[in-house]
């Protein structure tokens, strides 16, 4: 007998000695025992779309033709049909097709009068033709199992081996889906909704419905919107034709400029980029408090601080004088930008800030308290230099005087920020509900005095520095209230622009 292989690992096979010779009784009980595959009648369809989708397999089914089994063409009948490898076309038997009856025809091998018992009885034309009589019994027994179930037969017992452990994952894969639809069928018939809950739903639905109409009307609106767009878009086009046109016709007429037209081209890509990072960066900016940026005030410890430059200091926490020059610096330029942006004259003195050697110009002494005295162009010095130990208060009189001048100055925008606020406030609140901005501390200038808080802002004497220090956090902490409020004024007059 010819040899078969396994049809999923191809390893050829021998066929067991029952098999041989097979009468025909014995070949109908064996294609008996397959067990037909039919398809079992699922459930009523639950929805709109299961229904027609089963309409349409229904419809489908109908006009069927008959299945196509994945056949095994067995030695024998590549023997019978001549089949060669490099041929162009296959011959289908009909033993490759399913019966057109209704039920399936089994046919049942008959042994001719006269054949031999055994195999090995004869030799020649009756012993091959035994064989392939019964090569063709036992490849139509495999191929009425392989119509009948979903494995190609024959196949070998490791390969068998392989397909039951499969079929047992996918029966317990399936017992567990089983399991869960009927927990999910007691679930949903746990879960009937009431009169209440379905009169609740409809009213959902009337009211999704409404939306549903306000929203196609608006999105009728957008899309008219949407057509006059179209249209600017095509008037546009038509404009940016006729500039490409323009445009093609100055090239022309350019020529002669070749290398002068593109140095202008790169200059013009230069600036378009350089104009696209300055938009950028100018959204940037218009996102960030410039104020706060510039002037960072804060503390540290019992020091005030701006950009990180302490103002003050004590004999337990020397500061040195080059950064408390550079911080007094700092918050004099504060003082001129605070009141360029409130629109504040600083009256009899000119501010200079130069950093950490920073100036005060007397230029009206008449119109200052603390100018009397003191002649017309007189410069304090905001600075020092640090060489004289504290507690030396005569060497400090021009420093001193420097801060009282600051103080002074300082002084006169804080007036004029609350004269301005109480101002607005009437206006906006006739019934005087709002009150005008204060200074956190009181500020009080005169000849030769200067105070905030009641506490002196100079260095003459012994002992002053812990005094100095907690005036100058004072005179920081003034100065972040004005930053604040131009910062507003400044909120509110964007806003006023955009709007």
């Amino acid at each position: 007998m010819a040899t078969l292989y396994c049809q999923k690992c191809r390893t050829p096979l021998k066929v067991d000695s029952s098999l041989q010779d097979l009468n025909p009784a014995s070949f109908k009980i064996l294609a008996d025992a397959a067990p037909a595959l039919e398809p079992k009648a699922s459930d009523a369809p639950r929805s709109a779309a299961a229904k027609e989708r089963r309409q349409h397999y229904d419809d489908v089914s109908q006009h069927a033709g008959p299945p196509m089994h994945k056949r095994n063409i067995g030695p024998s009948q590549r023997a019978a049909g001549k089949l060669n490898p490099d041929m162009s076309y296959i011959n289908i038997t009909e033993s490759l097709m399913a019966p057109e009856g209704p039920a399936e025809v089994i046919q049942t091998p008959t042994k001719k009068k006269g054949a031999p018992a055994k195999l090995g009885a004869t030799n020649g034309v009756d012993g091959t033709e035994a064989l392939s009589q019964q090569m063709e019994t036992v490849v139509r027994l495999f191929e009425i199992l392989s119509a009948r179930s979903d494995i190609d037969h024959p196949i070998c017992s490791e390969c068998t081996e392989l397909v039951l452990d499969g079929l047992q994952k996918r029966q317990s894969s399936v017992l567990r889906e089983r399991d869960a639809y009927v927990e999910f069928l007691k679930q949903a018939q746990q879960d009937v909704p009431t009169d209440e809950e379905k009169a609740e739903t409809t009213r959902a639905l009337e009211d999704a419905r409404q939306r549903e109409k306000g929203a196609l009307s608006e999105l009728e609106a957008l899309e008219a919107e949407k057509s006059r767009m179209e249209g600017e878009i095509a008037a546009l086009d038509a404009e940016a034709e006729k500039l490409d046109e323009e445009e093609e016709r100055f090239w022309r007429a350019r020529n002669a400029f070749t290398a002068e037209l593109t140095t202008a081209q790169e200059e013009r890509d230069g600036l378009q980029t350089q104009l696209a990072h300055d938009t950028k960066l100018l959204e940037s900016l218009q996102r960030t408090n410039v104020y706060n940026d510039t002037f960072c005030i804060g503390h540290d410890g019992v020091f005030g601080t701006i950009n990180g430059l302490r103002l003050g200091r004590l004999a337990d926490h020397p500061v040195d004088w080059p950064e408390i020059n550079a911080a007094l610096g700092q918050a004099l330029l504060l003082l001129i930008v605070v009141s360029e942006k409130l629109g504040c004259t600083i009256k009899g003195y000119k501010l200079l800030p130069i950093g950490s050697t920073s100036r005060i110009v007397l230029e009206d002494p008449e119109a200052v308290p603390t100018g009397a005295g003191k002649p017309r162009g007189t410069v304090f010095n905001l600075f020092s230099s640090g060489t004289l130990p504290f507690g030396l208060g005569v060497f400090y009189d021009s420093f001193d005087n420097a801060m009282i001048a600051s103080l002074e100055c300082l002084r006169q925008v804080g007036e004029h920020v609350e004269r301005t606020s109480t101002h607005r406030s009437g206006g906006e609140a006739p019934t005087a509900s709002r009150t005008g901005l204060k200074m956190p501390y009181e500020i009080q200038t005169g000849r030769d005095v200067g105070k905030i808080g009641g506490v002196k802002i100079v260095l003459t004497g012994v002992g002053r520095e812990e005094q100095w220090t907690k005036a100058c956090k004072y005179v920081l902490t003034c100065c972040k209230f004005l930053l604040a409020h131009a910062s507003h004024v400044a909120s509110e007059a964007d806003a006023k622009t955009t709007r």
